[in-house]
Formats: structure tokens, C-alpha cells, sequence
């Protein structure tokens, strides 16, 4: 069995340490072994996540036989009202594939019509293999953004949504 549990401040451990697990091997292709190292330092340090926590997101993990296999981050409202934006979705390699990634959109699918959200909204590395995985399921394509996350480095973003129905 499977399952979505939010984590506290407390937890935050759970996070990163999944973090550290999945992001070398998913942009290995993508980013330079130095740029993911910025990335993972930058937005997923204990306190960063954190302070994510007391601004309004919320994190879940997603366990499968009682381990920790992937994690969810959503806030409500951002970057406009009706939206729920999933800021952070991963699921350790070796997991992906078996319909986790599916279950977790699903999931923030219910939070955002609890939550009163019309669409989930998102951004994804214009290069990364879940573009085509957010397609399949009916995110579209909004733009294409490049930001400067600073030290010469760019996040190469397509932003996608979905309608929820």
C-alpha cells in the first residue's frame, strides 16, 4: 500500500534527503553535476524548506511499504488566485513509471478542488522526460520562461496547467 502523509516543520529531513536521492539521477542529462549541487543547496536546505512551510506550502511524501519513494510541494493561490501550484514533484528513479507520479497529481487534483482551485499549475525543465508525462495527462503548455537563479545559472522552464474537472 501507498500513501500521501503531509509533513511538519520537524520533517523536513524527508524532503531533502529524497531530494539528494532523485535529483542527480533525473538531471544528469539536463544540468551539470555543479548546477544541481547550487540547485539542491539553494531550494531544498532544511531551512528553505522550512520557511516554505511557514509561508503557506505544504509538503506530503509519498510512502510505499512504510518508505519514503517520492514528495509532493503545493501552495494555493500562486502565482494567481484559483491556482494550486505544485512547486516541487518527484519520485525516486526507480519508482517512476509504476503510476506514482499519476497517483500524486491526482491527489493535488482533490486538494485544489477543496481548496477551491480551477487548475493546477506548474513549471518543468524544458528538457526534463515529465514534460511528455504532463502532457499525456492534459497539462498544457502555457509559455516557456527562462530564469536566473543566479551564479550563471538558468532554470529553461516550460509553465504547464491543468483544468481541474
Amino acid at each position: 500500500m501507498n500513501d500521501l502523509k503531509e509533513i511538519s516543520i520537524d520533517q523536513v529531513h524527508l524532503v531533502r534527503v529524497l531530494a539528494e536521492r532523485i535529483w542527480p539521477d533525473t538531471f544528469k542529462e539536463i544540468l551539470s553535476q555543479a548546477q544541481i549541487r547550487y540547485m539542491l543547496d539553494w531550494m531544498y536546505s532544511e531551512k528553505t524548506l522550512a520557511k516554505q512551510i511557514e509561508q503557506g506550502h505544504h509538503f506530503y511524501v509519498l510512502e510505499e511499504n512504510q518508505e519514503e519513494i517520492g514528495f509532493l510541494g503545493v501552495e494555493a493561490n500562486y502565482p494567481e488566485t484559483g491556482k494550486l501550484r505544485i512547486h516541487k514533484i518527484y519520485i525516486l528513479p526507480e519508482k517512476q513509471g509504476q503510476g506514482f507520479g499519476r497517483k500524486m497529481i491526482e491527489f493535488a487534483k482533490v486538494k485544489a478542488k477543496a481548496l477551491n482551485c480551477a487548475s493546477l499549475h506548474l513549471n518543468v525543465n524544458r528538457f526534463n522526460a515529465a514534460v511528455e508525462f504532463y502532457k499525456r495527462i492534459g497539462f498544457v503548455t502555457l509559455k516557456e520562461e527562462d530564469i536566473d537563479i543566479g551564479n550563471g545559472y538558468l532554470m529553461e522552464d516550460f509553465v504547464m496547467e491543468l483544468t481541474v474537472d
